[in-house]
């Protein structure tokens, strides 16, 4: 496996001035790959609801591979939205960053494990302020969206429905007082109904990957 690196305020203030969570703030991170993953270039969080559907799956992979272009890649590491950008992103050549509501060397889900892997060798990293061998727990991944807002200069919600805890992370991205995008879904569809609520909240339209570099203009 590959090494775990243990990083603190102390070794990497750069890491902690980018995350600005105050209080809030991570007393450690774990990181498996390459930790410049993380601050190398400017991070846009992609994510969205577990129970996708294929239309989400598809505006959310076609975001994801053309912003990894030119940005990192964050996301939870779930089914659904999480896993279509990160598969998009990798299939792009691009870096990708999972954040774990584990420990970094156990991958949840489990079906998850080549994935996080391919995203390590080549260059991304999957991080967590979960010591190793700890399992997830739902108060951990309800935590762990604060650090995807964190380690995002902005995030787009995909799709979501009333209750997704990807919503999470644009409240997050908020109170960092970084920009939110959604994309649109459809009328008839429940998992468009968080993605327009963030939409009628003032969070920023989102059709293309050129309208969240807008965004983060």
């Amino acid at each position: 496996m590959t090494a775990i690196h243990e990083l603190t305020p102390a070794t990497h203030p750069e890491l902690w001035a980018l995350l600005a969570l105050g209080d809030d703030a991570p007393e450690r991170l774990w990181v498996r790959g390459d930790v410049d993953a993380l601050t190398a270039r400017q991070a846009v969080a992609v994510t969205g609801c577990r129970a996708s559907t294929a239309y989400g799956e598809h505006v959310a992979g076609e975001l994801a591979a053309d912003l990894a272009k030119t940005h990192t890649i964050v996301t939870g590491g779930a089914y659904g939205i999480d896993a279509q950008a990160a598969y998009a992103t990798l299939n792009s050549s691009g870096t990708g960053v999972i954040v774990a509501a584990g420990g970094v060397d156990r991958v949840h889900p489990q079906g998850h494990r080549e994935l996080v892997a391919r995203i390590v060798e080549t260059g991304g990293a999957i991080v967590s302020e979960v010591e190793p061998t700890e399992p997830p727990s739902r108060y951990r991944f309800i935590r762990r969206q604060r650090l995807v807002a964190a380690l995002s200069a902005g995030s787009v919600i995909a799709e979501a429905g009333w209750r997704s805890g990807s919503l999470a992370v644009a409240t997050w991205s908020r109170e960092l007082a970084r920009p939110v995008g959604a994309i649109p879904g459809p009328l008839t569809s429940v998992c468009s109904s968080g993605t327009h609520q963030l939409i009628r909240g003032g969070a920023t339209l989102i059709t293309s990957a050129d309208d969240v570099r807008q965004m983060l203009a």
